[in-house]
Order: C-alpha cells, then structure tokens, then sequence
C-alpha cells in the first residue's frame, strides 16, 4: 500500500534550559521510544517498514511550553499516530520526571504534518 513519504518528527520544550549535550539524548530517547511504540502498533507497522527500507527520515521542531507539547500529543492519540512522550530521570540537570520531548511517528508525512507542520525547526 501507498502512503506518500514516511517521516518521524521529534518535538522539542525550549522552555527548559538543556545543554547541547541533554538536549541530543532527549531527541535520541524520543526517536527510539516512538519506533519501539509504532512496532507495537499493528497500523503502524507497514509505515515502519517504509521508513526504515527508505531515508529514516526524521525532523525535529520546538515548542515553548509543556501545555503546546501535550496538546501535540493529544491530537496524535486522535490520529492513532504512535508516540512516546518523554520524561528525564533527573540524574543531571533536570529534576526528576521533567517533560522534555515528544516523539511521533514514524508516520505518512500529511498525519504528521497536520500536526507539527507549523511548528519552527529546533
């Protein structure tokens, strides 16, 4: 089946303050979490396997609080879009269970983008 281009899109919290260094792991976290949530998602497989056979795309956007980034989330859980909200341990820099990320997809570029298109790049 056809679903156009396959992409994974990673949103970011700017309202906290992380190094480069926090902030690559919690990209990384959300990019990984969300893949394992879309194998475990019947709908989601077949998007996996495009993805995965293709470029693995993957963009990454910010948001400037933790209310835009649940409200991201919530329309996600309305599309049956897998994704992975994203909590810090709080071993270093962040207290623990701070929202940092949120990780959608993979998923058809349009669901995405219906979603996150508006969001600016991090």
């Amino acid at each position: 089946m056809f679903f156009g281009e396959i992409k994974q899109v990673i949103v970011i919290r700017t309202d906290i303050k992380m190094g480069k260094g926090k902030l690559a792991v919690q990209v990384a976290h959300a990019a990984v979490e969300a893949v394992f949530r879309c194998m475990e998602s019947e709908r989601c497989r077949e998007w996996l396997e495009v993805w995965r056979k293709s470029s693995q795309k993957k963009i990454v956007v910010k948001v400037e609080s933790l209310s835009k980034l649940l409200e991201l989330k919530d329309r996600a859980e309305e599309l049956s879009i897998p994704y992975a909200l994203i909590t810090d341990a709080g071993l270093t820099q962040l207290p623990p269970g701070t929202v940092t990320g949120l990780g959608l997809g993979p998923a058809p570029s349009a669901l995405l983008d219906s979603i996150t298109g508006s969001l600016p790049l991090l």
